[in-house]
């Protein structure tokens, strides 16, 4: 895949990829919840816990690359 850098919205491609990562962690999360209530568990699991943190980095990485450029 190549890249144009140095174009408006040369972050777009990156950040829609970013978007999505962070659904399907969101969704294994949710997997996750689900097979621990399923199996009678009575606290979070540990990959829930870790899968909920790489979404919030990833989100936090969508958010970076939303930021206007300061290059001033």
């Amino acid at each position: 895949m190549r890249y144009e850098w140095g174009m408006a919205g040369e972050f777009d491609d990156i950040r829609t990829r970013l978007e999505v990562i962070a659904e399907e962690l969101a969704d294994l999360a949710i997997i996750r919840l689900r097979e621990s209530i399923d199996a009678g568990g009575h606290e979070l699991p540990v990959d829930e816990k870790r899968l909920t943190r790489a979404r919030r980095a990833v989100e936090k990485a969508i958010a970076l690359l939303r930021e206007p450029d300061d290059t001033d």
